[in-house]
């Protein structure tokens, strides 16, 4: 077992099943449809446009849980960037 292969093994379905299940959990509690975070989403980008050249496509925001759970959930978002604007 290489120093690499944690990093490309694909997960079993049970992990994948795990991962489906919490994200399932944290929308369910952060009370975030699908449609309010496709609206985020969309004026993420409109915002971050303004003043940056960003690849849409590989934009990524998701809702998580805190590992302190006594937190609320939190949003995170990976976006990508082509170039600033001048």
């Amino acid at each position: 077992m290489g120093i690499f292969d944690s990093f490309f093994r694909r997960k079993s379905s049970g992990e994948v099943a795990k991962d489906r299940l919490k994200l399932l959990l944290v929308s369910d509690r952060s009370n975030c449809s699908p449609e309010t975070m496709e609206l985020i989403k969309n004026d993420i980008i409109k915002v971050i446009s303004k003043y940056m050249e960003i690849d849409s496509e590989g934009l990524d925001i998701q809702i998580t849980q805190n590992h302190d759970e006594s937190e609320g959930p939190a949003l995170y978002a990976n976006i990508p960037i082509r170039e600033l604007k001048k």
